[in-house]
């Protein structure tokens, strides 16, 4: 294990700590347990969902209904499993009778979520659901770019149908099922990039080295 990892681990639990007591809005007043979301300090893929549902707030875990049986599904046909990815809400407390997060709660979350991709520093962030996508791709709609990968520095950001819309309205399961599927091939040209980045970087110490 890295400092870089030891590092990693030591905010994500952090975070974690913080959410689990955290007062910042008003649906602290109404959860059962608050939900920081797990996986590896390093995932190369971090999947980013609204809020939680009834169960993830009963267990204090994301994506453990059925949507989240779905999603386990989804990632094994992208040749992932869930312990390979990191997977958290725009939300962490879960908004009563499954409302839409409003504004301010999604607003009060935000520091946490930013500490979170900033200690995992993933390839690859998939955005799960319109209030996810919007952080990224403020006043588009998910029926027009759900599964186009967009650049955001050296990372991707994809968006997709929540799992749980899917569920809901079948017709969507194979546009969900789809964009999933392009995973390996993201996650490959995330690698490239990383490599010539890495390349690029051993220049300079190469060419000093002759002097």
């Amino acid at each position: 294990m890295t400092l870089d990892d030891e590092a990693a681990i030591a905010e994500l639990d952090e975070v974690a700590a913080e959410v689990r007591v955290c007062p910042l809005c008003e649906l602290a007043r109404t959860r059962t347990h608050a939900v920081p979301g797990e996986g590896p300090p390093r995932a190369r893929v971090m999947l980013i969902g609204e809020g939680p549902g009834w169960h993830e707030d009963q267990q204090g875990r994301p994506f453990v209904g059925n949507s989240g049986k779905f999603l386990n599904e989804l990632l094994a046909a992208a040749g992932l499993e869930r312990e390979d990815v990191f997977i958290t809400n725009v939300v962490k407390c879960r908004p009563p009778g499954n409302r839409d997060p409003l504004p301010d709660e999604i607003a009060a979350c935000s520091g946490y979520l930013d500490r979170q991709i900033q200690a995992i520093n993933p390839d690859i962030i998939v955005t799960l659901g319109r209030f996810s996508m919007a952080r990224w791709f403020p006043g588009e709609r998910i029926s027009k770019i759900h599964g186009q990968a967009k650049r955001d520095g050296r990372r991707l950001i994809v968006p997709m149908y929540h799992p749980a819309a899917a569920l809901h309205q079948g017709a969507l399961r194979g546009a969900i099922t789809d964009d999933f599927a392009k995973l390996p091939k993201l996650l490959a040209e995330a690698e490239r990039t990383r490599s010539v980045e890495a390349e690029q970087a051993a220049k300079p110490a190469r060419q000093m080295g002759m002097f």
